[in-house]
């Protein structure tokens, strides 16, 4: 983790890492079957392997974004701090659960959207 966060960045770096958890697991749940889903994500909810494996990365480079403070979203930031594969992966699955994340997690969603 970057040197000491204010409290309001610690909230909002906690706040991404679950959001962006949640929707890992949301499309792995209308993607993958059921019982390949043997992982626990980092919000709690049952994934496959392969989507624990996103979910882990995507939640350490939270973890470790130094710019968490400031910017608005990833798609935004100047420091890309995704490997290029790893990045498509995620926008994938951004695309697929964005949008269905309003049903599911509306509040974090809206939050997502408007980058707080």
């Amino acid at each position: 983790m970057p040197t000491q966060d204010s409290p309001k960045t610690a909230q909002r770096r906690t706040r991404e890492k679950r959001t962006i958890s949640q929707m890992v697991a949301l499309y792995c749940a209308d993607n993958h079957e059921a019982g390949a889903r043997t992982e626990t994500a980092h919000c709690g909810e049952a994934v496959c392997p392969d989507c624990a494996a996103i979910d882990a990365y995507a939640v350490l480079r939270t973890e470790r974004c130094r710019k968490m403070d400031a910017k608005t979203s990833c798609e935004q930031c100047g420091n890309h701090c995704y490997k290029p594969e790893e990045r498509n992966r995620i926008r994938a699955v951004m695309r697929y659960a964005g949008p269905r994340m309003l049903k599911k997690h509306p509040i974090a969603a809206v939050r997502h959207l408007l980058g707080k």
